[in-house]
């Protein structure tokens, strides 16, 4: 889907699909595009328009470059971020001449963010780069929001983790929380990533804009969103230290759980040893056994095996081993 925006100075508005583009067309958004669109978009602008697997290409030169006059960038982002499943694309961003292009191919609640921020006038909307430094803007105060999120998950874990009740229930919810920290670290670290790849993409824009001569209330809002997400990335270190001692501290919790069972199992076998060994002495089939013919032979050989039983139990829990 293909979205084109005029600028008034203050706000946009969607451009008339049957009127041509002109200076005011500052931004076209494209939105899982088909061929046809990028077609008319490369025809209108004269740039070539990225394919989802050139986008997803790893490497910086693949990521930040220049041709034909425009420059292009692309970053990593999270989206989902209020549903219980993280999902994680790429954004491109291409600056030409006064206008930007976005590619995307997932439906990021921060675009409709950003126009609502323009609509209150808290963004500038007159010129590609700052439509640009707006989107990331948002898209910095959306996984500030999930990083909250995060540190709520995790003291909710931390409590779980440290206050795990009745041993009974204790295996079971070992096991949930181990799942629980492990879907939270693998949430920062996905963040981390989306972070550290804006940041890129915040320097190359600053090149980019010290090219093109733009206005200096542009390199302002790039400092102060460079300054945000150190800030983020201050907090993702901090959450991901945490949550990797919790990792552990869960781990170091079920393996305690596990040796309390062997231990179980073998203090139990020691108290079983000696009934074990009256019942063999008594169960020997010699002739002369002169506890045979006694008629209290059977009981005395029952409270034996009793006495021998009760006597380690009282032993090991005097030791505190039970």
């Amino acid at each position: 889907m293909l979205t084109t925006y005029d600028t008034t100075g203050h706000s946009l508005s969607k451009h008339d699909e049957n009127t041509p583009i002109t200076a005011n067309t500052v931004w076209f958004d494209l939105l899982n595009p088909t061929k046809e669109e990028d077609n008319h978009v490369e025809t209108l602008l004269g740039i070539s328009v990225p394919t989802r697997a050139e986008m997803r290409e790893i490497e910086a030169s693949s990521r930040f470059y220049q041709e034909n006059g425009a420059s292009y960038m692309t970053g990593f982002i999270v989206h989902n971020i209020d549903e219980q499943t993280l999902g994680t694309s790429t954004l491109t961003f291409i600056l030409t001449g006064n206008a930007l292009v976005t590619v995307r191919y997932t439906d990021s609640r921060a675009f409709p963010a950003f126009l609502s921020r323009v609509d209150r006038g808290d963004a500038s909307c007159q010129t590609g780069a700052a439509i640009m430094i707006g989107l990331i803007e948002t898209l910095i105060e959306r996984q500030a929001d999930l990083i909250e999120q995060i540190q709520d998950r995790v003291d909710k874990l931390a409590k779980g983790i440290f206050d795990l009740g009745a041993r009974r229930a204790r295996a079971n919810k070992l096991d949930v929380l181990l799942k629980g920290t492990g879907t939270q670290g693998d949430i920062v670290a996905r963040v981390t990533e989306s972070a550290t790849s804006l940041e890129r993409v915040l320097h190359v824009l600053k090149n980019t804009a010290q090219e093109r001569n733009c206005e200096g209330k542009v390199f302002q809002r790039i400092e102060t969103a460079d300054r945000d997400l150190a800030s983020l990335a201050e907090h993702m270190r901090f959450l991901s230290d945490r949550i990797g001692f919790l990792l552990n501290a869960t781990l170091g919790l079920i393996s305690n759980e596990q040796n309390q069972i062997i231990k179980l199992f073998s203090v139990m076998a020691v108290m079983l040893m000696p009934p074990t060994l009256v019942a063999s002495v008594y169960g020997m089939n010699f002739r002369h056994m002169p506890e045979l013919e006694w008629i209290s032979g059977y009981p005395m050989a029952l409270g034996l095996m009793l006495v021998s039983a009760i006597v380690p139990f009282i032993y090991f829990r005097r030791k505190g081993w039970l």
